[in-house]
């Protein structure tokens, strides 16, 4: 019997989330609870790597945290970001942000349709006499920098902010049917804060194969993995997986 559910997420802004309507139809209680939050580097860990934000034009933003912690770092270092500089957004959603820290201008402003890095290849390669900068998180792959390397143009890469659990309090309940998961440092961290975890019949889903494979490879029980062809979304996956479940008890 599925009554309580951890999500590992923050709390959906719009109250047109598909969460509250499973909540609702199934009678579930739904708790939004990261395991995992995102914290920057410091000046001086930053300063260790050896870079000179001023020795860039351009900025490749992957997300929103590259964007907060980005701006941030240049704050702490006291680095004043030229009004002429570049902005490449993976995204026309993380391009929009860059307003909560200066003027958006479209023509220095630069995003792609897809989410993908590839889709910002073309607009960079116009550009090849930039000297674009990527914020990195301390867990990451060498997919834009093999990229950008193809194309021959002048870049580098910073580590910016970092993944680190996010630990339960000592009277914070644990009492959950079920646990929802959206990345591999989810697992890790439910690991790290208990230990001793044992399963038995709480219930694990996951968000995507490298997620999944991390489940796995905790020894851990998969009861319930997305997306598939059939359900693409974890809600929707979610909303049959309770359905099934409740539906004898």
């Amino acid at each position: 019997m599925i009554k309580k559910i951890l999500v590992s997420q923050p709390k959906p802004s719009s109250e047109k989330s598909p969460y509250f309507d499973i909540a609702a139809r199934h009678g579930v209680e739904i708790v939004f609870r990261p395991f995992i939050k995102i914290e920057g580097v410091s000046a001086k860990e930053f300063r260790a790597q050896k870079i000179s934000l001023s020795e860039f034009t351009a900025v490749i933003f992957t997300s929103r945290h590259a964007i907060d912690h980005f701006f941030q770092l240049a704050k702490e270092l006291r680095f004043n970001v030229p009004e002429d500089m570049k902005y490449f957004c993976i995204t026309e959603q993380v391009a929009l942000y860059i307003q909560k820290f200066v003027q958006y201008r479209k023509r220095k402003v630069f995003y792609g349709s897809t989410g993908k890095i590839n889709d910002l290849l073309p607009m960079m390669t116009k550009h090849k006499n930039e000297r674009y900068f990527v914020p990195l998180s301390d867990v990451h792959n060498d997919e834009i920098k093999n990229l950008l390397d193809e194309k021959k143009l002048h870049h580098a890469e910073g580590v910016m902010y970092r993944t680190v659990p996010n630990d339960f309090l000592g009277d914070e309940p644990f009492d959950f049917d079920m646990l929802v998961f959206f990345s591999p440092s989810g697992v890790q961290s439910l690991l790290k804060n208990f230990p001793d975890f044992k399963q038995g019949k709480l219930a694990i889903a996951s968000f995507g194969p490298t997620t999944a494979k991390a489940v796995r490879d905790a020894g851990l029980r998969l009861d319930l993995e997305a997306p598939t062809p059939q359900y693409p979304s974890i809600t929707a996956a979610l909303n049959h997986f309770i359905e099934e479940a409740n539906k004898s008890k």
